[in-house]
């Protein structure tokens, strides 16, 4: 396992690292004892670090994790998010009696004495630029509940923004080959101030693992087939903003990456690393085969300035006026 700095937090974190919305619900079907699983065979390959969030399976990942990482909490560094329970737009559902209350519920159901990462979970923009938000962790901290803070957002407007608080150690954003926005402006300044970086949605909720085609059908409890097109939440949050069929057909145009590397997938995910700005990409995975065939990234023939070129180009000639919703 390769690790990196979050940040100036002092912490250093896998590379590849992991994300549990799909073990917590809204994937479709799941089984306990194989997320259980594949968590430990995560841990055993050197990942330390992990991603979850409140409303995951109603907080159901984040028991997972306290029983994954049980005696192992010096070492596994678990970041949780806060504020999708309650109307995003309020700004009491970010005072600080409740973000105690989200918080003292993910510490019990983590059984932690302390959240490595705390981060708003895509919060409403005005939010982030009223910044009241940010005093509250600031006292959460002060109170050792919390180590450090950061932001899951959902547009590179509110990344920059939220670099205007000097607290803010992490930003948690949407980047992959089908979503390069964040490289223009976000990624660099964030890099400059010294702010972490994780990458979610890293395969675009799946299409740049090239499996799918047009036809598929997911499942009736499968976001990607209740929210693509942002019935549920921000468009954004699936397929990288994509229509499902547009997403078949640009990730097709892409299958030649996988040439002379382990997979199309281990490919899109390399290509993110290949980034020195990023700290770690946070992949879901529902069974151990998913986490095995992700850690491949490791392995994974790293892209010339040429591939970079022809990648960047292709987002800009054929991707980026298909994305829907802002960014």
């Amino acid at each position: 396992m390769n690790y990196r700095k979050l940040g100036n937090t002092g912490l250093e974190i896998s590379e590849v690292s992991f994300g549990t919305w799909a073990i917590g619900g809204a994937w479709g079907k799941k089984n306990d004892a194989e997320s259980l699983k594949s968590l430990e065979y995560a841990i055993d390959q050197g990942v330390n670090f992990f991603d979850t969030a409140d409303v995951y399976g109603a907080g159901h990942s984040e028991e997972l994790l306290a029983k994954a990482t049980k005696g192992k909490e010096d070492r596994i560094h678990i970041a949780t998010k806060f504020c999708r329970q309650g109307d995003i737009f309020d700004p009491k559902n970010y005072s600080y009696e409740q973000v105690s209350r989200y918080c003292e519920d993910s510490l019990r159901r983590l059984n932690r004495e302390a959240i490595d990462l705390y981060q708003i979970h895509c919060p409403a923009t005005e939010i982030l630029r009223d910044g009241s938000v940010f005093e509250v962790l600031d006292r959460l901290q002060s109170e050792g509940k919390i180590r450090h803070y950061g932001v899951s957002v959902e547009t590179v407007e509110e990344g920059l923004i939220c670099l205007e608080n000097p607290n803010v150690k992490s930003l948690q954003i949407i980047f992959n080959m089908f979503r390069q926005k964040p490289l223009e402006a976000l990624i660099p300044e964030a890099y400059k101030k010294g702010v972490g970086l994780l990458v979610r949605l890293p395969l675009a909720s799946g299409l740049l693992t090239g499996k799918f085609t047009a036809n598929h059908v997911f499942e009736e409890d499968d976001h990607r087939r209740f929210n693509e097109n942002g019935e549920a939440f921000n468009v954004g949050e699936t397929f990288a903003g994509l229509g499902f069929k547009k997403g078949v057909e640009l990730s097709d145009q892409l299958k030649w990456i996988a040439e002379g590397r382990n997979s199309m997938a281990s490919a899109a995910l390399r290509w993110i690393l290949d980034h020195e700005e990023i700290t770690c990409i946070i992949p879901g995975f529902k069974n151990v085969k998913q986490v095995q065939d992700n850690l491949t990234t490791l392995e994974t023939k790293p892209f010339s300035p040429e591939e970079m070129e022809k990648i960047q180009r292709f987002y800009h000639e054929n991707v980026k006026d298909f994305i829907r919703g802002a960014y």
